[in-house]
């Protein structure tokens, strides 16, 4: 008994690119068709691109110096050695003991001695360093002195300058408040717009200056003997300027949902 072979048949299917697989259906050879596969929707919502606003903020800040130092020097010249050394000895045991009643610390006050021998005679000088840290007290005890001893004493003027540590606090102080300006740009901008301000997505601190003393003030460039003391304390004022850039996400606005 023979089997009777069924003829043999061929199905072509095309392959269409995702972009056409939205079509109904695909053709087959001799004109049939197929019904169409869809590509399965995904379940996952479709993200929508961050939407950002760019902002820079400056910001500049200034500190007058916080310290000032002053020497007083005191100096001898005898035949004898032991009358230089009691003729410094005792203006500068009124030096001190002026100080220490006008409440000025002894951390704040440094002496130094020196004694040598010239050709026939004995030198000796010795030399104050005094601290201050409150400038007004600083000029009546300059003012005192000069008052009460002879012109042998030699009170130096005062050096003004900043406290370890000042500068770069100064520094800080500059890149928080350029941001903070930043940041209220950036709000008001998303307020103006009816939208409402996200994270930051980028901080970056752009430019950082700092400068002592006034730039374009005429007196800078006096010497510093003929400046009064208010101008050198302008001239010692640090002074540090920064520029950032910032990117904030920005949000839409939620809608009040009304209670019924």
């Amino acid at each position: 008994m023979s089997l009777q072979q069924t003829p043999q048949s061929r199905v072509f299917v095309e392959l269409l690119p995702w972009a056409d697989r939205g079509r109904e259906n695909y053709l087959l050879s001799g004109g049939e068709t197929l019904p169409g596969l869809r590509r399965p929707l995904s379940s996952a919502p479709a993200q929508t691109p961050t939407r950002e606003v760019h902002v820079s903020g400056t910001a500049e800040v200034s500190a007058s110096p916080d310290r000032a130092q002053v020497v007083v020097r005191v100096s001898s010249t005898k035949g004898a050695a032991a009358e230089a050394k009691k003729s410094v000895c005792r203006r500068l045991d009124y030096i001190t003991q002026s100080l220490r009643l006008q409440g000025v610390q002894s951390e704040n006050v440094t002496v130094t001695k020196d004694f040598k021998r010239l050709e026939n005679a004995y030198h000796m000088e010795a030399e104050v360093c005094i601290t201050f840290t409150e400038f007004g007290k600083m000029q009546n005890i300059c003012n005192f002195l000069v008052e009460k001893l002879d012109s042998s004493v030699v009170i130096s003027q005062p050096q003004f300058y900043h406290m370890p540590g000042s500068v770069e606090n100064l520094r800080r102080q500059a890149c928080l408040a350029a941001v903070e300006n930043a940041w209220r740009k950036a709000q008001e901008v998303c307020n103006l717009v009816g939208q409402t301000l996200g994270k930051p997505l980028i901080i970056k601190e752009e430019e950082m200056k700092e400068w002592e003393g006034q730039i374009d003030h005429p007196q800078s460039s006096r010497l510093s003997s003929s400046l009064t003391v208010q101008q050198k304390i302008k001239s010692a004022t640090m002074h540090a300027a920064s520029k950032v850039f910032i990117t904030f996400e920005v949000k839409g606005r939620e809608k009040k949902k009304k209670h019924i």
